[in-house]
C-alpha cells in the first residue's frame, strides 16, 4: 500500500484506501469536474468532503496541498515514475487524468491542443464570469441597488454562451463526435448557471439551443449523474 504520510492533509482526511487517488473536494461546478472525470475514466479514487461551512479549505492541512485554498485537489499515489503526485487546478487535473487513463483527450497532437484550448477557455472565461453573475444574481450582490456590475456579467455570460452555441451548432460535443475533458470542464458551469444560480431567463438561455441540447446529453450520462453528487455533503 502506498505511503501518503508525507502529506499533512492525510492527517485531517485519513486515507482508507491509500492506493487510490485521493480527492479533496465539494460538489460545486469546479469540484464535480474531477469527480465526473474519475467516474468517467473508472480510475479508483477515494473522495473526501472539504466543507466550506467549517472553512476546511483554510486549514493548514488543506493549504499544505493547495496553498491557493481552492477545491478540488488530488493526490495520486501512483503518479509519474510511481511516485505520489499532488495536484490542484481543475484544468491541470483533467489533463493529467485524461493522459493517465488514455481517455477523453485526443491522441492526435493538433486535436489534443485544440481540446486543451477549450479547457483553458472554460477556466479563464466561463467559470469566472458565470461565478460572478451568480454572486450578483443569487448571493450578496443581489441586494446592491446599482445593477451595472450584474449587467456587465450578464452580458459577458451571454457572449460566452454565444461562443459555445456557435461551436456546438455543427457538433455533438465541443470537439465534435468525441466527448472530451472540454465538455467535462464546461457543462457543470452551464448547468449551475441555469440551475443553482437560477439565471437562465436572465441570460436568455433559450437563445442558445445547441448549448441546452448538449447540456441535456451531458447530464444524461451515468458517470455525470453520479459525479455530480460526489463527495456527498454530510
Amino acid at each position: 500500500m502506498a505511503d501518503l504520510s508525507a502529506f499533512p492533509i492525510t492527517k485531517k482526511w485519513p486515507a482508507t484506501h491509500a492506493d487510490r487517488i485521493q480527492l479533496y473536494s465539494l460538489p460545486t461546478p469546479n469540484g464535480v469536474k474531477v469527480s465526473i472525470m474519475l467516474e468517467e475514466t473508472g480510475l479508483p479514487y477515494e473522495p473526501h468532503l472539504v466543507s466550506f461551512e467549517t472553512n476546511d479549505q483554510m486549514t493548514p492541512e488543506f493549504l499544505s496541498l493547495n496553498p491557493n485554498n481552492k477545491i478540488p485537489a488530488i493526490i495520486d499515489p501512483d503518479g509519474p515514475g510511481g511516485k505520489p503526485l499532488p495536484l490542484w487546478e481543475t484544468g491541470a487535473i483533467l489533463i493529467y487524468l485524461a493522459e493517465k487513463a488514455g481517455k477523453f483527450i485526443p491522441q492526435d497532437a493538433a486535436r489534443r491542443y485544440e481540446t486543451i484550448q477549450w479547457v483553458m477557455w472554460q477556466m479563464g472565461g466561463v467559470g469566472p464570469m458565470f461565478g460572478q453573475l451568480g454572486f450578483f444574481h443569487k448571493f450578496a450582490g443581489k441586494d446592491y441597488e446599482d445593477k451595472r456590475p450584474r449587467d456587465r456579467y450578464v452580458a459577458e455570460s451571454k457572449r460566452l454562451l454565444g461562443v459555445l452555441n456557435g461551436r456546438l451548432a455543427t457538433r455533438q460535443w465541443i470537439m465534435g463526435d468525441d466527448y472530451t475533458i472540454a465538455d467535462i470542464a464546461t457543462f457543470p458551469w452551464v448547468r449551475n448557471l441555469i440551475g443553482f444560480y437560477g439565471a437562465g431567463d436572465l441570460v436568455g438561455i433559450n437563445d442558445f439551443p445547441h448549448v441546452t441540447r448538449a447540456l441535456e446529453a451531458f447530464v444524461a450520462r451515468p458517470a455525470v449523474a453520479k459525479g455530480l453528487t460526489i463527495p456527498a455533503r454530510s
